[in-house]
């Protein structure tokens, strides 16, 4: 057992890769539980709907006297008309500019639904150069939402904590934001919770969906649900398509509508792309907890060992330095996934580093007020990690400003 604990240990599996492989399998699962569902729910309709189309077209042919083949010819003709925008109603016109912006507006969110696509050689070659730096920037643009988004919820969440304590009695009455905190120890290391932010965002979400859903059944017609489906196939980028807003010639007040629909989509696919985010870090501590599940518990002598070299080489020689470093300045930047990184590289907890470097209360009170105050944070620790140590995009976002939900760190 202990030769194979060994083993284990000296596999290049660490926990990132175990975290990666897990959720890709967990991911593998989850889409053929989906593909199952859907086609349980979907396939009877499909086959249905097929049956009485064939029977449709047989019973046009005899009364009409028209041969299947010419019929079919005229259908595949029409087909053809759909796809380039042309109905039997009258329908807006799809390259004005209004009904141009729409369409790059669906192209740089990622939305696509797929009603106007180029038809020209050009106006394609142009779209693959105008979509690349279109869909970065805006990639680049929700990021810094959810990171002023989350940094708001921290300042009001942060304000809520503190008249929590002021009325417990365990904040001084005379006490404000940016003082000394060295005698108030419930604020230190305060951050807000993952789990209240994805509760915030997910009313918010809601109420908004709500709202836009109201005004798409009084103006477009559709029913609540189909309105709602809507919501949530345009907020969260999927786009199939099948419903599109402001398609129709004219609508009364065009555009206040217009106007509002834009504002809905906008704010709708920020708060969604925030949500989800959230949701993904809580994914991630769920894995993270599944791992700790799988440790090797079969040997104590290699828990032993494990734990008497995790003691040696918590600090490494040199320590002394980087310790001085960080004692000197209190401003750099910790990661929920890297602040318990060691300067070997290897883990250890945040609150061990800093205990053992006897600065944890300068660190944490700069944290604490970095948080709730959105101030922007500077890199003065010398590592030898490269620039994405840190973490890139919005979960390093989240993990920065909302406090850690896992047991192990």
């Amino acid at each position: 057992a202990a030769g194979s604990c060994r083993r284990r240990r000296l596999a290049p599996l660490n926990e990132d890769n175990g975290r990666f492989l897990l959720l890709a399998a967990l991911i593998a699962a989850y889409l053929s539980a989906g593909a199952t569902v859907f086609s349980a729910l979907e396939s009877p309709s499909e086959a249905a709907a097929q049956l009485r189309w064939n029977r449709t077209l047989h019973n046009f042919s005899r009364i009409f006297n028209i041969s299947l083949p010419e019929l079919r010819a005229f259908l595949r003709s029409y087909e053809a008309a759909m796809a380039a925008g042309i109905r039997v109603d009258a329908l807006r016109p799809r390259w004005d500019f209004p009904g141009a912006f729409y369409f790059v507006g669906t192209v740089v969110s990622t939305i696509g639904f797929g009603m106007t696509t180029p038809a020209t050689v050009a106006g394609k070659v142009f779209l693959i150069v105008y979509g690349l730096f279109g869909c970065a920037g805006t990639i680049l643009f929700f990021n810094l939402f959810l990171e002023r988004i989350i940094s708001l919820l921290a300042f009001i969440m942060k304000a809520c904590h503190e008249r929590r304590l002021r009325r417990s009695g365990l904040l001084p009455p005379n006490f404000r934001r940016g003082t000394a905190m060295s005698g108030v120890g419930s604020l230190v290391g305060w951050k807000p919770s993952v789990y209240h932010v994805m509760l915030i965002l997910g009313i918010f979400a809601i109420t908004l969906s709500c709202c836009a859903s109201a005004m798409y059944t009084a103006v477009e017609g559709w029913n609540y649900i189909d309105s709602l489906y809507y919501c949530f196939v345009t907020f969260s980028t999927i786009g199939f398509g099948d419903l599109v807003s402001s398609q129709n010639a004219a609508y009364q007040n065009q555009g206040l509508y217009r106007f509002g629909n834009f504002i809905f989509i906008l704010m709708g696919v920020c708060c969604i792309y925030s949500l989800f985010n959230v949701i993904s870090i809580v994914i991630k501590q769920v894995l993270n907890w599944v791992l700790k599940k799988f440790e090797c518990r079969c040997c104590p002598k290699c828990h032993k060992s494990s734990a008497r070299l995790g003691r040696r080489n918590a600090i490494t020689p040199g320590a002394r330095l980087r310790r001085h470093n960080i004692s000197m300045d209190a401003d750099g930047q910790y990661d929920s996934d890297t602040e318990g990184r060691r300067l070997s590289g290897e883990m250890i907890s945040m609150r061990e580093l800093t205990a053992s470097n006897k600065v944890s209360l300068a660190i944490l009170q700069k944290q604490l007020s970095e948080t709730a105050n959105g101030y922007p944070r500077n890199v003065c620790i010398n590592t030898r990690q490269n620039g994405f140590s840190a973490g890139v995009g919005a979960l390093a976002i989240m993990n920065n400003r909302l406090a850690e939900t896992s047991d192990s760190r």
